[in-house]
């Protein structure tokens, strides 16, 4: 009897576990949940950047999007930092980049595997924290890379580069290749995405400043990270604004759909387009004139740093607290506000500099 009760009472938790993921993937975040999630979940322990870097660790990185070019440079940064540590990498994820329920069941897959950290880049920044925050209580360290999720899902969040620079930056540079005049438009990832939304912000404050009086922010598109629909969308926002000077795409998968259908269209070389990009997909496009100029980091190096900061954070170097510092490769990194490690400043890519760089 006491068997039986016991199996009641273990279906009866999982079934409101699952429950409880469910609405958490399909609902989003409430205000009780940003409100909790507000401050980064930093250990309450104390860090020791003398302990011995840990090796046999299990690290399981979650992306996006598998297959997606990518990602698959940046895990593969991470891949290699790995072994260079001692520990294992192990890459999981969904097939299409806004699968949030799929990310959340593979969080949950790891947790129960039992990985020593986890790495994963947000579809959404609420709908993972359910299952992160288990993670976290089975000793499981999170950090977020390249889209974060809300400060209290995770330890620690590796960005690309100061949000407030890259959200700018895209401004100045369209705005140079326009002539500081016009409508322009944005081409996004999924209406979800965590840091597309936060650089949109900081472009639409950086709109507000005087010197871009004359453009015209006249719509944001959504291309989900797919390349037929960032094709298809771009394709829609010259028929629906046939005055567009220029768009911007902070999407490596969304610029290169967009310079794709510029070079084959009666646009090519009169709306200007810039954003985020690899050099590798976007190099024929500047040699031909499509693109004059677009800006990313090196996305191997983010991966880089997200496994070595997993790494770090399990070995009880770094807890995730602000003013932490901790050595990855030859450089020191300072933990910022909310567990924020920066990798750095973007780079601008264009004819003059593109051959240096392939990735």
């Amino acid at each position: 009897m006491r068997t039986a009760a016991l199996r009641r009472s273990g279906a009866a938790l999982a079934a409101l576990t699952s429950l409880a993921l469910a609405l958490t993937a399909c609902g989003g975040t409430t205000k009780k949940d940003v409100k909790d999630d507000n401050a980064s979940a930093a250990s309450a322990g104390k860090a020791d950047p003398n302990a011995a870097t840990k090796k046999g660790l299990t690290v399981g990185f979650l992306p996006k999007q598998v297959n997606n070019p990518y990602f698959t440079t940046s895990d593969k940064g991470g891949e290699k930092a790995l072994a260079e540590l001692g520990s294992r990498y192990k890459e999981v994820g969904p097939s299409s980049a806004t699968d949030t329920a799929g990310q959340v069941s593979y969080v949950n897959t790891l947790t129960q595997q039992q990985v020593n950290a986890i790495a994963v880049s947000a579809q959404d920044p609420g709908a993972l924290c359910t299952a992160l925050k288990q993670a976290m209580s089975n000793g499981i360290k999170v950090v977020s890379y390249d889209s974060d999720t809300d400060p209290g899902c995770r330890n620690a969040f590796v960005s690309q580069a100061s949000a407030e620079d890259l959200g700018r930056t895209e401004v100045q540079l369209l705005a140079e290749q326009i002539g500081y005049e016009g409508e322009i438009a944005i081409l996004s990832a999924a209406q979800t995405a965590t840091n597309q939304n936060t650089w949109i912000g900081y472009m639409k404050d950086e709109l507000k400043d005087p010197k871009y009086k004359n453009i015209r922010l006249v719509k944001i598109a959504y291309g989900n990270d797919d390349a037929q629909q960032s094709f298809q969308q771009t394709q829609g926002l010259l028929q629906e604004h046939p005055n567009l000077k220029g768009i911007i795409s902070p999407t490596t998968v969304g610029i290169k759909a967009a310079a794709q259908y510029l070079s084959g269209s009666k646009y090519k070389g009169k709306v200007r387009l810039t954003g985020l990009g690899t050099p590798d997909d976007m190099r024929k496009y500047v040699k031909n004139g499509t693109v004059d100029a677009f800006e990313l980091w090196d996305p191997a190096k983010l991966g880089d740093l997200a496994a070595r900061t997993a790494v770090a954070l399990v070995s009880g170097q770094i807890t995730g607290k602000e003013g932490e510092t901790f050595k990855a490769g030859d450089t020191t990194y300072t933990i910022g506000k909310d567990g924020v490690i920066t990798l750095g400043k973007p780079t601008v890519f264009d004819a003059k500099n593109i051959d240096q760089f392939n990735f």
